[in-house]
């Protein structure tokens, strides 16, 4: 037994409250080391004839990474506290692993030895907004996806895709021309639409805010723009908004007061200026996004920038009633703020959901008093480059199973898991344009857990290299869409919606196979099988339950009784009875 290699913590995603009186514990210990773990656990203040009394039950195994074997227990504790330990037992010993080192025996005549979940209070329980797990995204750069209404297009702005983006071109896209389009997101079974930043900036993609209270003209006024929030919930779907409290803009009307008057400016203190004097050439003399002068960042710890940007994160929920904020690097900005945003933002509408940028491990950010989720970019990573032959089957389910296990199940359960954005390539030209990779891509993301969201245009065979190539105008002429692939995406999210298992509704895990991706999605009513062919052959798998039905078989694969032949990059889902 390794025991260098066993570890728990009381904590985060080892130890956590699922709701208001189930407990969830897991536990890691080297790959292949142990045959069997057992929870010890029971109230801390139960005795008998002075030994403590504890029940065992035994632990699943809830994934393997290359490394690692994970290990769960959901427990509801009568009392709601729990003093705890483990079990474990491999082919030599068996040994109690507790909070002070390893036994060969329970101790029980002190409870200290054992880790401590000293009370489950509900209010500590991590809670997003349920509408969140039933929710697929369609993400919108207002500039790039309808022209509706060119009488407010900015100064030189070009005939709709008359040419390939570049990063100070024009094309005129508006809050119209997404009215007139929400047929089109509504068909696809769409019901939460994410838009990148609408507020006044000098920019295409209006990161670089000029004033937070206004909409950039370029979209509309703030009445069209409650007609398109108006006519979105009509249709069930929520909408989101993109916020930069990072940085502001160069335009910023505070900071430029800073630049005309230097330190005599009330606004100083707003920012993290370096010298008296302010330089923005050859590079600034403050902190600012990167090294870009035109994004200073906000000291977002001055009571007054505090003030201004919480009134903001109110003022578009109270008056407009969106349904989530989007937040623009989010991890450069103190936690103190964000937990005064989510007070903020919650006591005006409890199911707002708060979504962070963070591109890596952000369990700080996830334990309930800050984010309901971040953008889940080690998910997308990882399905990009094994669905594009850039990762083994084995590495993708090591990093799949290492994904699921970074957070808590009720955090994994809201998850933003996309696969292309504004800031990327967009999937279709990252897989050399083989659509047949893209269609397994969407397979494997739309029947996984969390919130899927989609990037304009992909769903009818959008192209586009890294910004600004994957800013292109949205295409609208039917004769240049895919609509195969339209129709098939469709079809996935309708499969999400209707079948139990598809979703969040079930817990996923791998079976074996050197050649095929195959995983079981089982829920309380379902148990799905599917199979995921990445490679350039057809493979066959036995299976050895009774196959019930069929829910997608392409026109190149086969099911019979017990043995499905794959076409090569093809995918199969069966429900098992």
């Amino acid at each position: 037994m390794l025991k260098e290699a066993v570890y728990h913590r009381p904590k985060n995603n080892f130890a956590y409250a699922y709701d208001k009186e189930t407990i969830h514990i897991r536990l890691r210990t080297k790959k292949d080391d142990m045959n069997k773990v057992s929870l010890i656990h029971g109230d801390p203040y139960v005795w008998e004839d002075g030994e403590w009394q504890y029940d065992l039950v035994g632990m699943n195994k809830s994934g393997s990474d290359d490394l690692f074997d994970y290990w769960f227990a959901s427990i509801k504790p009568p009392y709601r506290r729990l003093r705890y330990s483990f079990l474990l037992q491999d082919h030599e010993e068996t040994l109690t692993y507790t909070e002070k080192g390893f036994f060969h025996n329970v101790p029980t005549d002190d409870t200290a030895y054992h880790f401590c979940f000293p009370f489950l209070n509900e209010a500590d329980v991590f809670t997003a907004p349920e509408w969140v797990k039933d929710t697929v995204w369609y993400q919108i750069f207002p500039e790039r996806f309808g022209n509706g209404d060119p009488s407010i297009n900015p100064e030189g702005t070009l005939p709709w895709g008359s040419e390939d983006p570049k990063p100070d071109s024009f094309f005129g896209g508006d809050f119209q021309g997404v009215l007139d389009h929400l047929d089109h997101i509504e068909s696809l079974g769409i019901n939460g639409l994410y838009f990148t930043p609408i507020f006044k900036a000098a920019s295409n993609h209006k990161y670089d805010t000029i004033d937070y209270m206004e909409i950039d003209p370029q979209f509309g006024d703030k009445e069209t723009f409650r007609t398109l929030v108006r006519e979105c919930h009509k249709r069930g779907i929520r909408v989101m908004l993109d916020a930069v409290f990072n940085h502001s803009g160069y335009y910023f009307e505070p900071f430029q007061d800073v630049l005309e008057k230097g330190s005599e400016s009330k606004y100083f203190t707003w920012f993290h200026m370096w010298e008296q004097d302010v330089k923005t050439d050859p590079q600034p003399n403050y902190d600012a996004f990167a090294f870009v002068p035109d994004m200073p960042k906000l000291n977002t710890e001055h009571p007054e920038v505090k003030r201004y940007l919480l009134d903001v994160a109110k003022y578009w929920v109270e008056e407009f009633d969106i349904d989530g904020w989007r937040l623009d690097v989010a991890n450069e900005v103190d936690h103190a703020f964000w937990r005064d945003f989510r007070r903020t933002v919650k006591s005006v509408k409890p199911e707002v959901y708060i979504l962070g940028e963070i591109w890596h491990d952000s369990m700080p950010w996830l334990q309930g008093d800050q984010f309901d989720a971040v953008m889940n970019y080690p998910f997308t990573n990882a399905v990009l480059k094994f669905f594009n032959d850039e990762m083994s089957l084995e590495r993708f389910k090591d990093q799949i199973t290492h994904v699921e296990h970074m957070y808590p199940k009720n955090v994994n359960e809201v998850s933003f898991n996309l696969l292309d954005s504004h800031d990327t390539k967009r999937i279709l030209t990252y897989a050399d344009e083989q659509k047949d990779a893209v269609k397994l891509m969407y397979a494997f993301q739309l029947s996984y857990g969390g919130s899927p969201c989609i990037y304009y245009g992909d769903e009818v065979g959008m192209t586009g290299g890294d910004d600004p190539g994957c800013r292109k105008c949205m295409v609208w002429e039917e004769e240049e869409q895919d609509l195969e692939l339209f129709s098939f995406v469709q079809k996935l999210i309708k499969l999400r919606k209707t079948e139990p298992a598809f979703g969040n509704g079930a817990d996923l895990s791998f079976r074996h196979d050197d050649n095929l991706l195959v995983y079981e999605k089982t829920s309380n009513d379902q148990t799905l099988l599917f199979l995921l062919n990445s490679t350039d052959s057809k493979q066959t798998y036995k299976v050895e339950e009774e196959i019930k039905q069929e829910l997608h078989r392409d026109d190149q694969s086969n099911v019979t009784k017990q043995t499905i032949e794959v076409a090569a990059k093809g995918f199969v889902i069966i429900e098992l009875s």
